[in-house]
């Protein structure tokens, strides 16, 4: 019986007051988007019909995916496994975070192709902060997990010595938890 007690919440403490940071500054900003919705339902609505659904939800697969990636990553250090396969499943993740980075560069080249910018409206002002905002964490999230994975080659995390590799999913999964609401919130809630 393994009577190991996890550390909680995992990763480094300097992490999560990053993260809770991050949720109040976001959290803000989709109430501002709210309120100001509210104001002005038809135009929000109408704009929302100018974006292409697909692009939001393949996008929505790619982060979840990628997330799920990095839980089996995590998993297999944690339990003493394969750090070969803990290593590939971290560059899966890494990848599917570049295929959002893509998609969503594609998705602003055809709104901009389109006339469409952040001066067109309120919504759309709301749609590019959020966007943009969200897709830094994105490329900062890769760049996390890909010095993550240089460490990981190097043999530096063990099943009693993983901090590094908690602190780097948990800013993941943020970032994942982020989308979770943005996608809705901008693509889908009418």
């Amino acid at each position: 019986m393994n009577t190991k007690i996890d550390k909680y919440p995992p990763g480094d403490f300097g992490i999560w007051l990053i993260i809770y940071i991050e949720l109040i500054t976001f959290g803000g900003l989709f109430l501002g988007y709210a309120f100001t919705r509210s104001k002005d339902v038809e135009l929000f609505n109408n704009s929302q019909d100018l974006l292409n659904q697909n692009f939001g939800l393949v996008n929505t697969v790619l982060l979840l995916t990628s997330s799920y990636f990095v839980v089996k990553a995590v998993h297999f250090v944690k339990n003493g496994l394969s750090t070969k396969k803990s290593s590939k499943y971290l560059l899966f993740a890494i990848a599917l975070g570049i295929g959002f980075l893509i998609l969503k560069a594609l998705e602003f080249f055809v709104k901009y192709n389109e006339g469409i910018s952040i001066g067109t409206n309120t919504f759309f002002m709301f749609y590019y902060i959020l966007t943009i905002f969200h897709f830094l964490h994105v490329l900062l999230g890769i760049a996390i997990l890909f010095l993550t994975y240089k460490n990981m080659k190097k043999n530096k995390y063990t099943s009693s010595n993983c901090i590094g590799l908690e602190t780097s999913a948990s800013y993941w999964h943020m970032v994942d938890l982020l989308w979770i609401i943005l996608f809705p919130l901008i693509y889908i809630i009418r």
